[in-house]
């Protein structure tokens, strides 16, 4: 577990996550949370990359849906 300090949460999991969970847990030697915390932190990285992506392109002008079919056509994309 990280050196960072922990904060008890109860957080309700279905029946088959938690089993998985369990089982992931004695397989690799690792204690659930450490698990779960690793999880949370790939999940939020994930949100944040895509938030930046989507920062990165706001000032791109907005492309309709027909245009975007046309723009299809015009390539070659069936």
């Amino acid at each position: 577990m990280p050196t960072t300090e922990a904060i008890r949460s109860t957080v309700c999991l279905e029946s088959a996550l938690h089993q998985a969970l369990r089982l992931k847990s004695a397989h690799s030697k690792r204690s659930m949370s450490d698990i779960v915390n690793e999880a949370l932190r790939q999940a939020l990285r994930e949100d944040e990359e895509d938030l930046a992506a989507v920062r990165g392109r706001a000032k791109e002008r907005a492309l309709s849906y027909e245009g975007f079919l046309a723009k299809l056509k015009a390539d070659g994309t069936p």
